[in-house]
């Protein structure tokens, strides 16, 4: 045990500090730290690069997006203008030799091409109601066949490449419910 009259153990001298903190620097080599300093950039130019290259690659998706569904809204906007004209040959179909007839029917038939080469094919409305691809405004009962195929077709549907523009609208076939009730 100490005597209260020694001298208390002195504090390490600022010299002594000085070695210790060199000692450690010199334990980190500068080359290691340059080295260091290299990886982290390299790394992340390599992730700007991979991110720009993704920037690039989703930019050109989305243009060529664009330009194939440019004409989206301008097709919407000339179903109902088409389904007008249909209803038209309809009427003007009773006499197919008129003049009126044989002109409209080369317009429709114009028409037809013109949507063809933009892309748009109409829906099919036969078989199985698909409620992807069709409306089902009616239900009609019907005693051959099976429930849920299309009868009849009120309205046509259209798709723009892989897209649907108007669903199309049908009747859908449905068994009929038994009579309700017993004897009265």
């Amino acid at each position: 045990m100490q005597a209260d009259n020694d001298p208390p153990q002195a504090a390490e001298t600022p010299a002594e500090n000085a070695e210790a903190s060199s000692a450690v620097e010199s334990t980190i080599d500068p080359w290691e730290e340059l080295e260091a300093d290299v990886a982290k950039w390299k790394e992340l130019s390599l992730r700007t690069a991979a991110e720009m290259d993704n920037l690039r690659k989703r930019t050109a998706r989305e243009r060529e997006e664009a330009i194939r569904y440019a004409n989206q809204r301008l097709l919407e906007e000339l179903l109902p203008v088409i389904d007008n004209f249909e209803m038209g040959m309809q009427a003007a179909s009773q006499d197919t030799s008129s003049m009126i007839y044989i002109g409209m029917d080369m317009v429709r038939r114009q028409l037809n091409e013109f949507l063809t080469s933009q892309g748009v094919e109409e829906i099919p409305a036969t078989g199985n109601f698909d409620p992807n691809l069709h409306e089902a405004v009616a239900q009609e009962d019907c005693a051959k066949g099976e429930e849920g195929r299309v009868l009849r077709v009120t309205r046509r549907g259209f798709k723009l490449r892989d897209r649907l523009l108007r669903p199309a609208s049908v009747v859908v076939s449905k068994l009929p419910t038994p009579a309700e009730g017993g004897a009265a």
